[in-house]
């Protein structure tokens, strides 16, 4: 599994463009905005987008998917219904915090903890973890040992549990109960920030490592 991050909105929100490199075909990773970067990115390692995956729909991370759904005729897969109230509140999300107009979306389909999603040969485990939103999910390639977090987990902190439906206790176990039994040696791109790993995470965070 290849992948590039392209960073969105004025939130630097790490939008990522994945693919399998056997059939060059991707999908994109939050598509919060700015879609000519991630566009220039299909095309620079000539990729053929199959679909649009979400991690959850803060419009940081979501307000550009129907645009980007429409433009390619690709399915948008994800989050977790329990997510739906956030979508529907895109416009208003987007009016809130200065972004360019979003549309609100259904999605093609909607994830469970323990589904899969295919990307070209490429096959990604989804992991239900709420707290920042209810609906949250994480992908996770067993094969690569890489994770797309969203913004359950970053290098040094955690998500934010302050907005609605949000619950700090959630998020812990969450992570501790669902994304450490993945391994210490799994690398996981964040909505935010650098990459980091499970391990070190565990080794040093002050909010959810060991030592915590």
């Amino acid at each position: 599994m290849d992948y590039q991050i392209v960073p969105v909105t004025p939130f630097e929100q790490n939008c990522s463009v994945i693919w399998c490199p056997e059939t060059r075909k991707a999908a994109v990773v939050d598509p919060g905005g700015d879609l000519p970067r991630i566009k220039a990115a299909l095309t620079k390692h000539q990729l053929s987008l199959e679909s649009i995956l979400l991690t959850h729909t803060h419009i940081d991370h979501a307000g550009g998917t129907a645009a980007l759904a429409r433009e390619f005729d690709v399915p948008i897969i994800g989050p977790h219904i329990e997510d739906l109230f956030w979508i529907q509140a895109l416009p208003q999300q987007a009016a809130m915090f200065g972004f360019p107009p979003a549309e609100a979306f259904t999605p093609t389909r909607w994830l469970t903890h323990g589904d899969t999603v295919q990307v070209g040969n490429q096959t990604l485990q989804v992991v239900h973890c709420p707290g920042h939103t209810p609906g949250h999910v994480v992908f996770y390639h067993d094969g690569a040992k890489l994770a797309w977090v969203g913004d359950v987990l970053f290098k040094g902190s955690i998500g934010r549990t302050d907005f609605p439906k949000g619950d700090y206790q959630i998020l812990i176990d969450s992570i501790r109960n669902r994304l450490w039994p993945l391994g210490d040696e799994v690398l996981f791109v964040p909505g935010h920030g650098p990459t980091s790993t499970f391990g070190e995470e565990r080794r040093s965070n002050p909010f959810v490592g060991d030592r915590a």
